[in-house]
């Protein structure tokens, strides 16, 4: 008896790897091998740096908001403790878009903290 292979299923999977490899360069768009490590390596990238995005924005806003603190003689660290200690509840986001775009009411939050 021969042996049965279930091609439909492998057919799917196969399909649904190259559709993912759409757009890659050279032989890791049609050659199924390559195409399935390119696909594989590059969604192991989307997952990490789906994380480290999140980390780079943070480490961006901080730098923003350092930036904004210095003309009024503060550091970030101090400026957040400031801020802590005076029970004033703004995110980092928050205090970034102020420091860029609304210098004025930024102004109004260090003098409140100060």
């Amino acid at each position: 008896m021969p042996r049965s292979v279930n091609v439909v299923a492998a057919r799917k999977r196969r399909k649904k790897y190259m559709k993912l490899a759409k757009g890659f360069f050279g032989r890791r768009k049609n050659v199924w091998t390559v195409a399935k490590n390119a696909v594989d390596k590059a969604l192991g990238y989307a997952y990490r740096d789906r994380r480290q995005k999140k980390r780079n924005i943070r480490r961006l806003w901080i730098t923003r908001i350092n930036a904004g603190v210095r003309p009024f003689g503060l550091s970030y660290s101090v400026f957040i403790d400031k801020l802590n200690k005076a029970n004033i509840a703004l995110n980092r986001k928050v205090l970034a878009d102020l420091a860029m775009n609304h210098p004025e009411a930024f102004k109004a939050v260090v003098e409140k903290v100060n």
